[in-house]
């Protein structure tokens, strides 16, 4: 009998060969027919120091003996007040409050729940969101709406609501981005918020843009009264080579979600922080007026378990150092690969790096994404481009050599895939 399990964001009516993984250690998987893959993508963008990290598998089990699970709602525990400090402490100035969800696409339902109370509770509601022309914010209604409309959506398109797209600051065109948001927030229906992943959109094809357009948005905002969100969840935990991306830029978001990397990347774990008039707005006496958003296992003590000790790890070791070593070998390869003729514009931030193949089938859906993937799957390697867009987003702990393999992979798959070959 076959598998009864439907996975995500796979076409099981292509049959593609989908490996049984029984254990992993750092940025090896290791598979039930003895084969071993480099996880150079961290499973999905959220493994970070190394799978089954010792210091975050040991508070789990710890975790697991004292307290699995506690309703949250006006209740509390130690791991989940522990993070939310760390969480204020390390976050960019003025993020006082810290709402836990379970999930990237959550955290970002919270942040425009939050912002749309904001402006209710004010007395002066607010229904439009601004986004970034190509963002991605995860798969839950909220979070599509504000995502690019296309194949990920377009299904569900009489659910979404309407938004204010803002154009890709691509180089050349920022002034044209700025302006546009200019107007947007100066238009008579006054926006309620702008989201936009910081400097990087990760599902929207590693499309990277300015630090200094960033910090121009973010003032375009703060002068209009408009709040702005920071999508953190792919970018924050040292992914761009800094804590949080925004540091990059030198502001300060209203609403900052984070996810992914949050627990190191070992269990489900999501958090919205707020600003201080953000949280007030909704303070009240009336329990009608409270924050209607929550789930079962909110702040779940085991998931906050292991982010505490990712915290920790953050704190006592020199993760930076890590990842500007790693940042500095994927630079190195990232600059060798562009002299191949099958690849155009290669781009990296800290330790994402991406190239597009050159080929006449383009685009999300293009059918040489799964021949890429099967050929570096007999690689042994876990790889999964964006259409032809091939990129690599590996754990720190990823060595040198590990690289070798990971770009030497990429650029046999441009002699073979691309239309520009040696």
């Amino acid at each position: 009998m076959s598998s009864p399990v439907w996975h995500p964001f796979t076409q099981h009516g292509l049959k593609e060969p989908i490996p049984l993984v029984e254990r992993a250690e750092g940025a090896l998987l290791y598979c039930a027919d003895g084969s071993t893959l480099i996880d150079g993508i961290s499973s999905w963008w959220v493994t970070t120091h190394g799978h089954c990290h010792p210091r975050i598998a040991a508070a789990i089990a710890e975790q697991a003996g004292r307290l699995d699970q506690l309703i949250f709602a006006a209740h509390t525990h130690e791991p989940a007040e522990t993070v939310a400090r760390e969480l204020v402490d390390l976050a960019p100035e003025g993020l006082t409050r810290v709402f836990f969800s379970d999930s990237g696409s959550t955290s970002v339902e919270v942040a425009l729940k939050m912002a749309l109370g904001y402006w209710h509770r004010r007395g002066e509601p607010r229904h439009r969101i601004l986004v970034l022309e190509h963002g991605y914010h995860g798969d839950t209604i909220g979070a599509m709406s504000v995502g690019e409309r296309g194949v990920f959506n377009r299904r569900y398109e009489p659910l979404l609501f309407d938004v204010g797209t803002i154009p890709f600051p691509a180089e050349g065109r920022e002034q044209a981005t700025l302006d546009a948001l200019e107007r947007a927030c100066t238009a008579p229906d006054k926006p309620a918020a702008f989201i936009a992943e910081p400097l990087v959109l990760g599902a929207g094809g590693m499309l990277v843009y300015s630090a200094a357009v960033l910090t121009e948005m973010a003032a375009i905002c703060r002068r209009h009264d408009v709040l702005w969100i920071a999508d953190e969840v792919m970018t924050g935990w040292g992914r761009t080579g800094t804590l949080f991306a925004v540091e990059q830029a030198g502001v300060a978001p209203d609403i900052l979600c984070v996810a992914k990397g949050l627990t190191g990347g070992a269990l489900p774990l999501a958090a919205t922080l707020a600003s201080e008039p953000i949280f007030q707005a909704h303070w009240s006496n009336d329990r009608a007026d409270m924050f209607y958003h929550s789930s079962s296992y909110t702040a779940n003590p085991i998931a906050c378990a292991a982010a505490k000790a990712n915290t920790q790890i953050w704190r006592e070791e020199d993760v930076l150092g890590r990842i500007g070593a790693l940042a500095r070998d994927i630079g190195d390869h990232l600059e060798t690969l562009s002299a191949h003729p099958a690849f155009s514009n290669p781009r990296q931030l800290g330790t994402i790096a991406a190239v597009d193949l050159k080929t006449g089938d383009t685009g999300y859906l293009s059918d040489i994404a799964p021949a890429l993937r099967a050929f570096f799957l007999e690689r042994q390697l876990l790889l999964r481009p964006l259409g032809n867009i091939l990129y690599v987003m590996p754990p720190y702990c990823t060595t040198n050599e590990q690289l070798d393999r990971l770009f030497g992979a990429i650029a046999e798959a441009g002699d073979r895939f691309g239309t520009a070959r040696r």
